[in-house]
């Protein structure tokens, strides 16, 4: 049987003549001082799988202050802010580096902020490194390349496991975010987590509350918008991870889906989520805020379930409660401000589709779904399609016919209406001069009631318009209004 660990090292070898004379000019550079450098963790791992990109990281014996005085001769730039750390990062041309010296660290259990202690080998680097498959190297300054793979990460790699170098226990202890990482790695990779570090992680969950809100969104943003969010999306849920920054998201599987078309919302959920995935095409590639509105819209159910008599159960204005609840917790999660607004946005939206029955809805009704939309129109086109998951074919295929139908209809009204750039027939200067007023609040009030008529009755004319807007003012007994 081939050796995984040699077939490893000729396939990362492979990889490194994408990069080979900067390579070999960087560990020149070392070996000429007398330090050691070898290509570490993740770039290794991505050179075996041929996918080696442009942001390397090294580990060497030098100090930070010589990786520094080497860097600053070999480097178009560096930066020293993780000198402290141990790490001098560096780019030159297109290709970003990071130098570590040898590491040998450790933790506060109430802390992630390790002490930091560097290590005279990089065996005990390679030995406190979070997972085998990121625990391999390449030593560049010997006389040839030397694959150095202490924990057969090789072997994890061709047989698509996680599996920490050693115990479990004591790298979550040393680290609570690996837990995270844990779940990033089998969505990125499509890997199975070895049952000994699941069982860590379930033992472990709550030092979780350790990490501070950004790295944990930090690590959660990068399972959701990786190849399988399944996966670690599960793992998560199945750990009790996600109930220390996400319980939303586990609570959906008490919930029964009221047309019977899963197990449960958490099923229905991932499945949307996956569906949405396959549209995201339609809004340039992958995308966060599709992603956690999929993930996020159904999870007002739990507070609004109800039981139906006959034994149904029902959750009314679930968009409405699952709306604020999104924006709280992506709030927590310290998401940027337009992210939560606009994934509570689409959270509150998703269900009014399901209104237009068989395309009952008046041009009126059409010209609110677009405006309340906004520019978040495609992505609640995909969300809808993707929320329609029932089993019944000939049921699926009229939910997508009535929705083309819906699609038809805007576009239509766009092209007819410029409804991108829907405004009043006046605008406020107008309805200044009309009027007869002065800036104020009714300039606003008369704006919103032309801004609704247009919504109403589509375009006016500027005639139109103003017998309204006059007719308005006599209503409301505007003294100059004639």
């Amino acid at each position: 049987m081939p050796n995984p660990g040699a077939i490893a090292a000729e396939l990362a070898l492979g990889s490194l003549t994408l990069h080979e004379g900067l390579i070999a000019s960087l560990a020149e550079a070392f070996k000429r001082e007398g330090f050691t450098l070898a290509l570490v963790g993740g770039p290794v791992r991505d050179a075996i799988l041929g996918r080696l990109g442009n942001d390397l990281d090294f580990t060497t014996s030098a100090r930070p202050a010589d990786s520094s005085r080497i860097l600053k001769k070999w480097a178009d730039t560096i930066w020293e802010i993780g000198a402290a750390f141990g790490t001098i990062a560096a780019k030159k041309g297109e290709v970003t580096v990071e130098v570590t010296t040898y590491r040998s660290e450790s933790y506060d259990p109430q802390s992630r902020k390790p002490d930091v202690n560097f290590g005279e080998s990089i065996e005990g680097d390679l030995s406190r490194r979070d997972f085998t498959i990121n625990a391999m190297a390449l030593e560049l300054t010997t006389d040839q390349p030397t694959f150095i793979d202490l924990f057969d990460g090789a072997g994890d790699l061709a047989k698509k496991v996680l599996r920490t170098p050693g115990s479990a226990t004591d790298s979550f202890t040393d680290d609570p975010l690996r837990m995270l990482r844990a779940a990033r790695f089998a969505a990125q990779l499509d890997f199975a987590v070895e049952p000994s570090v699941i069982s860590a992680i379930v033992e472990m969950s709550d030092r979780l509350s350790i990490i501070s809100a950004e790295r944990i969104r930090d690590e959660f943003v990068k399972t959701l918008m990786s190849p399988h969010p399944r996966l670690g999306l599960r793992l998560l849920v199945e750990t009790g991870l996600a109930s220390h920054f996400l319980p939303e998201l586990p609570k959906l599987k008490l919930e029964i889906d009221e047309h019977h078309h899963h197990k449960d919302v958490y099923e229905h959920t991932l499945t949307v989520l996956e569906q949405a995935i396959a549209h995201e095409d339609r809004l340039g590639g992958p995308n966060l805020v599709i992603r956690l509105a999929a993930l996020m819209h159904d999870i007002g159910k739990p507070r609004t379930r109800e039981l139906i008599p006959g034994g149904g159960v029902s959750f009314h204005h679930h968009e409405v409660v699952g709306a604020k609840m999104t924006q709280r917790r992506l709030k927590e999660l310290r998401f940027d401000s337009k992210i939560v607004d606009d994934v509570s946005t689409l959270v509150f939206l998703h269900l009014r589709f399901h209104g237009y029955g068989s395309g009952e809805w008046t041009d009126s009704a059409v010209r609110r779904y677009i405006r309340d939309a906004g520019d978040l129109l495609d992505s609640l086109h995909v969300l809808t399609r993707a929320d329609c998951t029932t089993r019944n074919k000939r049921k699926a295929d009229q939910l997508s016919a009535t929705y083309d139908s819906l699609e038809n209809r805007i576009a239509e009204l766009k092209a007819q209406e410029e409804l991108d750039r829907i405004r009043p027939d006046l605008d406020g200067e107008e309805i200044m001069a009309i009027l007869g007023i002065k800036p104020s609040r009714l300039v606003g009030e008369a704006y919103d009631f032309l801004l609704e008529l247009r919504m109403e009755r589509g375009p006016l004319g500027a005639e139109v318009a103003t017998e309204e807007l006059l007719a308005w003012a006599r209503d409301k007994e505007l003294g100059s209004s004639k």
